[in-house]
């Protein structure tokens, strides 16, 4: 999200207020917790538990022909949780501009980031109470966190260059990847213990689902208070103008300047296509799982550990080939890859754990590497002195405007009743991605940034 202003690094990149080495380090190590804080409801909620949870919820309340009728709109039970994934996305679109405005001008992160995340946290703790019929309870709670960590993460993105000196600040953002993935995996294998041992503990099966997806709310409150005693605002003097005009009116001047660097905005363009297919799998893999393949939990579970723990050694390994075929053909040979993927998923042999794992590795593998390396690839496409309001769009494209795959996927679904087509239909968003970015000259495209030109990208 545009960080304005507000805290902005000058053009040579250093923080803009003498903050000491020691300050900074202070800052940093609360920064990191924030993705510690906010990754269990990613992992936990959204890519394990709530798409198979919610579905069972709505095939519960759902009529004969198995639809459910929200608003009177009738809806398959089996596309509630993609359409209410896509309504969240939809909502941190409205949302995103006019919070990252309220930031510029005020200088007030801090306390709009805690609205965000205990937003996102009392909704995702709330979760415990959608049993029997509450479908649209779910929904509801669903499409509130989702937006919210979507929002707050424009905000805490938005404390990296307030935090950090140029030559530290890969480091700094890797580190804060890696918290986000640890207390993943931590919290993922908590999950199992109980979810595995729920008889022992004198719970039912669904009683425990219940208390892994509140957990993760109560999970992400109590180490939000981590970064909220250690960040700090830099406060600005406002403008006087609105923080929804300016957030729109800012967004739009960015995407102007954005047309006299046609290349850039083009690279854009084919990432938000890819990425809308990589986070669309995450987000329904499990969903695939449990209903088409007829995987158990526990099943589901050590798979998105195994995606976890091998995302982390994918980035480096994928980072190790760039340096040698550059970050653009790598990323080319990924989305082949999750292609690759997506082909196998539709022709999996239902009850078979064992492919699922493969699978699960194979996305583990690209995931990390795609996005880090598209990440790294679009810094040499900004220009110098532009970097916060470029990374602004570059941040609508990875979480606000994702929310066409999700569409797809319950679009396909309530149309054949299949999940197999809903999954070959992401395909597209692969191909033409891949299509779009084979086309960006990106030397070329560096150099029009006025940037210099790596040996190889």
């Amino acid at each position: 999200m545009n960080t304005g202003t507000a805290g902005k690094a000058d053009p040579s990149g250093q923080p803009p207020d003498g903050t000491s080495a020691a300050a900074r380090k202070r800052e940093q190590q609360g920064w990191y917790f924030y993705d510690f804080a906010c990754s269990v409801y990613s992992t936990s909620v959204l890519t394990v538990f709530l798409g198979p949870y919610l579905t069972s919820v709505a095939k519960a309340a759902a009529d004969p022909d198995g639809f459910v009728h929200p608003l009177g709109i009738p809806v398959r039970a089996g596309s509630l949780f993609a359409y209410s994934v896509s309504a969240s996305i939809v909502v941190a679109v409205i949302l995103m501009p006019i919070v990252g405005a309220a930031a510029d001008r005020t200088g007030r992160k801090k306390p709009l980031l805690a609205a965000a995340a205990y937003t996102g946290a009392a909704a995702t703790a709330g979760m415990f109470f959608l049993d029997g019929h509450r479908y649209l309870l779910g929904a509801f709670l669903l499409i509130v966190a989702n937006a919210s960590i979507s929002v707050s993460m424009v905000l805490y993105n938005a404390y990296l260059p307030q935090i950090s000196e140029p030559e530290e600040r890969d480091a700094v953002s890797s580190r804060g990847w890696a918290f986000g993935y640890t207390s993943g995996a931590l919290v993922l294998v908590l999950n199992l213990i109980l979810y595995t041992g729920h008889d022992s503990f004198g719970l039912a099966e669904s009683d425990a689902v219940r208390i892994c997806l509140a957990s993760a709310g109560v999970w992400w409150g109590a180490f939000t208070l981590v970064p909220l005693r250690r960040l700090r605002d830099r406060r600005v003097k406002p403008d006087g103008e609105g923080a929804v005009g300016s957030g729109w009116k800012q967004l739009r001047a960015t995407l102007r300047d954005m047309r006299r660097h046609p290349l850039t905005l083009s690279f854009l363009l084919a990432y938000l296509v890819y990425n809308d297919g990589i986070q669309t799998v995450i987000s329904q893999a499990s969903l695939y799982g449990s209903e088409e393949l007829g995987l158990d939990q526990t099943t589901l579970i050590v798979a998105v550990l195994l995606v976890q723990i091998l995302a982390v050694a994918g980035a480096l390994g994928m980072g190790r080939l760039a340096r040698t075929y550059g970050a653009k053909r790598t990323i080319l040979g990924s989305l082949i890859v999750w292609t690759l993927i997506l082909l196998s998923a539709y022709l999996l042999p239902a009850d078979a754990p064992v492919f699922f794992f493969v699978l699960a590795a194979a996305i583990g593998l690209v995931l990390g590497g795609s996005q880090a390396l598209s990440r790294s690839l679009f810094s040499h496409l900004v220009p110098r002195g532009k970097e916060a309001e470029y990374f602004s769009a570059y941040e609508m494209s990875d979480r606000g405007l994702s929310w066409l795959g999700p569409l797809v996927f319950g679009l396909a679904y309530q149309l054949t009743g299949s999940y197999r087509d809903a999954i070959i239909s992401l395909v597209a968003f692969f191909a033409l991605g891949a299509v779009l970015l084979a086309r960006v000259p990106v030397r070329r495209a560096v150099e029009a940034a006025g940037n210099p030109v790596p040996e190889r990208i």
